[in-house]
């Protein structure tokens, strides 16, 4: 049975997207702990980060590290989040989000919802800040 996020990979559920190649997809959080938080899915359904081949974690890495200089570069948080946690979804899934506080790590304060228009601006600026750092290749149109 697919995964909630293979389902959203494979598009028979929505998703706001910000990076997408062969490997992995970036897509912002329906319970964001800040503005712009994306989650960097595997496209092949790994439960836990402990069973992902090296490679692949190579590059979960390497797409959350240019997504979050994304976030860098948009929001100018002091710090940028990175958590695996694993528990929402049994499909491998890194967090990148701004964080001005070390409350910013707890879910307990991730938003319950998100307003789509505020969204829409997050997914675009995101867009727009990976393809002028050289990325454009792997951002979605």
């Amino acid at each position: 049975m697919s995964t909630l996020f293979t389902k959203i990979i494979d598009g028979e559920l929505p998703g706001r997207f910000v990076w997408s190649d062969d490997v992995a997809v970036g897509f912002l959080s329906i319970n964001p702990l800040g503005p712009g938080h994306t989650l960097v899915v595997p496209r092949a359904e790994v439960d836990q980060w402990i069973d992902a081949e090296p490679g692949l974690l190579a590059h979960l890495t390497e797409v959350s590290h240019a997504i979050g200089a994304a976030v860098r570069t948009v929001w100018s948080p002091p710090r940028v989040g990175w958590l695996v946690a694993g528990f929402e979804v049994p499909h491998l899934h890194l967090h990148v989000f701004p964080a001005w506080e070390m409350a910013a790590f707890d879910f307990a304060n991730a938003a319950p919802g998100v307003d789509a228009a505020e969204q829409d601006a997050h997914q675009a600026a995101l867009k727009a800040a990976l393809r002028d750092a050289g990325h454009g290749a792997s951002v979605p149109s």
